[in-house]
């Protein structure tokens, strides 16, 4: 009768756990629903599937490396944009009591990670940088804790059995830049990652209250910043949606082996044979992702936008710098002054 009790719990455990959303049939340790922004997508690998959104969700993104790499059945909801709204709004119906794996990266657009960039890659005679990092922590300080606190509680509520793993942001810059249409100081650089640490410390914190795993990818991306002899991240691509945004590398070399220990218990070894059956799944995943683009038209990609030294505004502030927009030499030396000049009162202030 013992034997007999346990064939029928086990019976039943297994059909409580049939997977939902019209999925096709997996077993209970393999449904992993990917949450998050443009970082857990794929933005920025330059190759996404055709599911009807402007999501960019690539095959290439680690949520699906991973998923090819430890046979899980993927449900890939995260989507460029993605606000932690967005993730409450759009995403979390994705959950339910079968799932057992979930990812999520959220928080620099709550941030205005986008918009922050954007203000800093000006030359400092027409821009804030310090201001526009200043109100970004700010917000990773004293707003983003009890957005992510409550949005925790609700991955908890809704995927009571699912191991959670949170994920970070790596720092992009290695404190110089590189390219020629931008004009990140040294300084500004350093503020930007230790924003992309602020924000890793804060989510950290918050994932630790829910008994969550997090996943820093920091250590894995060093050496691999934005105009590193190895870039993970892209510096100001083309199109420009691919700007600051981790490459095929970031995600296979660098998130995929940061996430993998504590979402499944494993570390994760890139080859050929994920990768093809990683791509082999494209068009399942599109089919599948499809059905939510009405949800996922209300999420906004949050895009950097690089400088405009042709508009009224940089007209207006090389005036009253004293800068020659017809000279790249001007341009220059009016921003090594005004990034010195600014540096120094930042340094002042603290």
């Amino acid at each position: 009768m013992g034997i007999i009790r346990a064939l029928t719990a086990a019976a039943a455990a297994a059909a409580a756990v049939a997977p939902a959303m019209g999925a096709a049939p997996a077993h209970a340790a393999s449904s992993y629903v990917a949450l998050g922004d443009s970082y857990s997508s794929g933005t920025g690998t330059r190759s996404y599937i055709s599911d009807g959104t402007s999501c960019q969700r690539s095959v290439y993104a680690y949520p699906s490396l991973i998923a090819a790499s430890k046979n899980l059945t993927l449900n890939f909801r995260a989507c460029s944009g993605a606000t932690v709204a967005d993730v409450t709004n759009t995403q979390l119906g994705a959950l339910g009591a079968s799932t057992t794996h979930v990812s999520i990266s959220v928080g620099g657009n709550d941030a205005g990670f986008a918009d922050v960039l954007t203000e800093c890659a000006q030359p400092a005679w027409m821009s804030d940088c310090n201001g526009a990092i200043d109100d970004a922590q700010y917000v990773i300080n004293n707003v983003l804790p009890a957005r992510l606190a409550t949005l925790y509680s609700s991955i908890r509520s809704k995927a009571p059995n699912a191991r959670v793993t949170v994920v970070g942001y790596p720092r992009i810059f290695n404190g110089e830049d590189c390219n020629a249409a931008t004009w990140f100081s040294p300084t500004e650089e350093s503020r930007l990652n230790a924003t992309a640490d602020l924000l890793n410390s804060r989510t950290a914190t918050q994932a630790a209250n829910k008994g969550f795993s997090f996943a820093n990818p920091t250590s894995a991306f060093l050496g691999h910043a934005v105009c590193d002899d190895a870039e993970w991240l892209n510096g100001l691509s083309s199109p420009i949606s691919e700007s600051y945004h981790p490459n095929k590398s970031g995600h296979s070399s660098g998130y995929a082996h940061a996430v993998s220990p504590s979402l499944v218990g494993t570390s994760f070894t890139t080859s050929s044979a994920t990768l093809a059956k990683a791509k082999a799944g494209a068009e399942s995943l599109a089919t599948q992702q499809h059905s939510y683009a009405a949800q996922d038209a209300s999420i906004i990609p949050k895009v950097f936008t690089a400088p405009d030294l042709g508009s009224a505004r940089a007209n207006a502030a090389a005036r009253a710098a004293g800068v020659d927009l017809r000279s790249r030499a001007s341009i220059d030396a009016g921003d090594r002054v005004w990034s010195q000049r600014q540096a120094e009162e930042w340094t002042g202030r603290h």
